[in-house]
């Protein structure tokens, strides 16, 4: 993974999509695959399935690298589910691209999987020492062997074993099990990843984001609520509680970063959402400052709401250049250092003798942010005050995003000012955790990464989880 992105970008796990009962359905998960595309960019998969017989392909890179027209004609079937993957859990390597195909005496099947697991290691632990063979590091083949490990009731229906396995689960996860007739989509009992069902024609469709039901023309039915597995199959939908015990918290990053503005999380609109943050973060923190100015791309929404409240003009004063590589080899840090304006570039006539309010979605290790803050003053700002439309991040996630380890927290080290010093701003700010609640109008969002309180036990030391997840 090349320096520039680590210093700007956090990372999500990965998406999910899924479809049954529509003709080439393998061809409409590319689509939907292709809209979650911002959701994982390192490996891409879908396994399709034909009156029993499944079907896989798999690989390294984007969606449209990993598929063209003749591989999707392979994918025969009215149903499939597939998978794009960022690495944090169990490393790199094809071998952990999804969806997971497994073989068995009682029905194929197939899985993917948005999360993380945090007691994978002793789940393995148990399952390899009960004779379980592993084919990959990821922690998401552990539902699978799990759903396999009881032997003594191979009469009932699979989702007494499906229930019985989440039930051993803990941690974050957005799972769909295909199997010959069906599809399963399950949620964790704590509401931490999300999970839509969505109605296409007479089938229908299962994502991470409404957004990919915009592009597929599918009608938005309902989320997949905590703790609960929806069966899809020729009867419809039914639902199953694999957990009495439901939160709603979902990861607050999916607001402030990772969704696509264009779609709806548990009933809240995300650019809805940041917007309103960005009001917030001008009445708690006010700057005397001639123009607004956002980060794109995440950050423009908050940007809008800033000046909208404060009554200073939105300007692009930062533009990306969309078409950098993705993995683009800087082979020396004197290339690496002007990566970021390879990536990034101020609009010198628009910041120019102006005094900039600078909005971000948030600051993980500080480096970009002080390249940026240069940047704009290089080209003529005369102030940049940088305001945060999140807390300070002083704490990992385990959850499957890739927030790093306490050492690489700039947040964990350092308070505001020390912080401000650091990215050579002349004032820095933070949203407050009481304002992130009051965007999305909720009582409950998974702040772990801001507050240090996890909606779970964590089962390993930060510094083992840490270790995990790099």
């Amino acid at each position: 993974m090349m320096e520039l992105v680590r210093d700007r970008e956090l990372h999500e796990e990965c998406g999910v999509f899924g479809v049954f009962g529509v003709p080439n359905a393998a061809s409409l998960t590319y689509y939907g695959l292709h809209a979650l595309q911002h959701r994982g960019q390192e490996g891409a998969g879908i396994v399709s399935a034909d009156d029993g017989v499944f079907r896989r392909i798999k690989g390294d890179g984007l969606v449209t690298e990993v598929f063209d027209e003749a591989k999707l004609a392979t994918l025969r079937g009215d149903m499939a589910i597939g998978h794009v993957r960022y690495t944090t859990a169990g490393g790199g390597g094809v071998e952990n691209i999804q969806p997971f195909l497994f073989r068995h005496n009682t029905g194929d099947f197939a899985m993917a999987h948005n999360g993380n697991i945090v007691n994978s290691a002793l789940l393995r632990t148990y399952l390899e020492n009960k004779g379980s063979l592993f084919q990959s590091t990821s922690d998401s083949e552990i539902l699978a062997h799990l759903i396999k490990k009881e032997t003594r009731f191979r009469d009932r229906p699979r989702i007494h074993a499906i229930v019985d396995a989440l039930n051993m689960i803990e941690g974050a996860f957005a799972f769909l099990i295909m199997t010959a007739n069906r599809i399963y989509a399950c949620r964790d009992k704590y509401g931490l990843r999300p999970l839509s069902i969505g109605r296409l024609g007479d089938g229908w469709v299962v994502s991470s984001e409404t957004c990919a039901f915009d592009v597929l023309g599918a009608e938005f039915v309902r989320d997949v609520n905590p703790g609960e597995i929806v069966t899809i199959d020729r009867q419809g939908l039914r639902s199953c509680d694999f957990s009495m015990y439901k939160r709603c918290e979902m990861c607050s990053m999916e607001y402030i970063y990772f969704a696509r503005p264009d779609s709806d999380i548990e009933g809240c609109n995300v650019h809805a959402f940041r917007k309103v943050s960005g009001r917030l973060l001008y009445e708690e923190s006010p700057a005397d400052a001639d123009i607004v100015v956002g980060v794109p791309d995440s950050s423009l929404s908050a940007a809008m709401g800033y000046a909208e409240a404060s009554g200073l003009p939105y300007e692009m004063g930062l533009i990306k250049n969309k078409y950098i590589g993705r993995t683009f080899i800087q082979p020396s840090q004197e290339l690496r250092e002007k990566g970021v304006r390879m990536k990034l570039s101020a609009v010198r006539t628009i910041v120019r003798g102006k005094r900039v309010v600078l909005v971000d979605d948030s600051i993980v290790r500080g480096t970009t942010s002080r390249r940026i803050v240069t940047m704009l003053k290089e080209a003529g700002a005369t102030e940049v005050h940088v305001r945060i439309a999140s807390p300070p991040m002083t704490n990992p996630c385990f959850y499957g995003v890739d927030t790093s380890t306490y050492d690489e927290l700039i947040s964990a080290h350092k308070d505001p000012a020390g912080v401000c010093r650091e990215i050579g701003a002349d004032s820095l700010c933070f949203l407050s955790p009481g304002a992130l609640l009051r965007a999305g109008n909720r009582r409950e969002l998974c702040m772990a990464c801001f507050t240090g309180q996890y909606p779970t036990a964590l089962y390993q030391s930060p510094d083992e989880a840490n270790r995990e997840t790099k």
